[in-house]
């Protein structure tokens, strides 16, 4: 438990992640600020938040302004911000622009820290996105009622090692497989798309698959999975999910379990070195 009434700030995008980090904080005893980005963050965030800042992607000044009228001095960036929205409907103010321009490639983990660098210059610290999330990180093992098939574990070791290797790429944290061949990988549609798309070209029994890129700054981006993410397993029959054990939120744990109770979809949380799949 904190210090009752300690302040943490939350930078919200878009998904439920923001709120279930939010529900979980208070219940730990945090006063919560949250910048919200409108057209992204969903409006029912302002109910599960002491004080909320609504602003546009981009108003990096303003978020500034805000976090310091609240007395905020620590804060966590979570859920994501659609890159098709930031290429066509970003407006950065001039403290922003100043950020970008001194970014060589406008790669997500770059942007992300040049932000966080930005705000730390300031006296407000980024802390890491598990902060605050116990209970809520997938565990090691099998998760799900069903336990993986010998041939599942096998295509999830594949895509586990493909993920490492395209990982320092910046492509995405997710893909799907079937008889150990990729058949989608994530990229600028997000994971729910790379599912489906995948999931059609393979047929019954693809395996998605999902880490964090290697040395990924776990200040941003955490992987989260959630019941959307088995109901579109479910719309193309994909039978098996792996997810990186200590670094993956499970979104509303019970639903999600069950629904992939429902499905017989297997549900398995893997060690960075993948020698958890081995033991199951």
């Amino acid at each position: 438990m904190c210090e009752r009434g300690e302040r943490i700030g939350l930078i919200a995008g878009n998904g439920r992640f923001p709120i279930i980090f939010a529900d979980n904080v208070k219940r730990l005893g945090y006063w919560v600020s949250a910048i919200a980005h409108i057209g992204e963050t969903l409006p029912e965030l302002e109910s599960h938040v002491d004080t909320i800042h609504w602003l546009k992607v981009g108003q990096f000044t303003k978020v500034l302004r805000a976090f310091q009228q609240d007395g905020i001095h620590q804060a966590v960036m979570l859920g994501g911000v659609s890159k098709t929205r930031v290429f066509t409907t970003l407006r950065p103010d001039l403290r922003a622009l100043a950020i970008l321009s001194r970014i060589k490639q406008w790669k997500d983990d770059a942007i992300l820290r040049a932000i966080a660098g930005e705000l730390e210059k300031e006296g407000i610290r980024i802390r890491e996105s598990t902060f605050g999330l116990q209970g809520i990180l997938a565990d090691t093992g099998v998760l799900s009622q069903r336990e993986p098939s010998q041939k599942e574990k096998e295509d999830i070791t594949y895509g586990w090692k493909i993920l490492e290797t395209i990982g320092p790429l910046d492509i995405g944290q997710c893909v799907v497989i079937k008889d150990q061949v990729v058949v989608a990988v994530e990229a600028v549609e997000g994971t729910d798309e790379a599912i489906l798309r995948g999931g059609k070209l393979a047929g019954k029994g693809a395996v998605v698959v999902k880490r964090t890129k290697p040395h990924q700054d776990l200040r941003f981006d955490l992987p989260a999975v959630g019941p959307r993410t088995i109901d579109h397993m479910v719309n193309v029959h994909a039978t098996a999910l792996a997810v990186e054990a200590g670094r993956t939120v499970l979104l509303d744990r019970g639903q999600l379990m069950e629904r992939a109770r429902q499905a017989n979809i297997a549900i398995l949380g893997v060690l960075p070195d993948c020698s958890s799949i081995l033991k199951v």
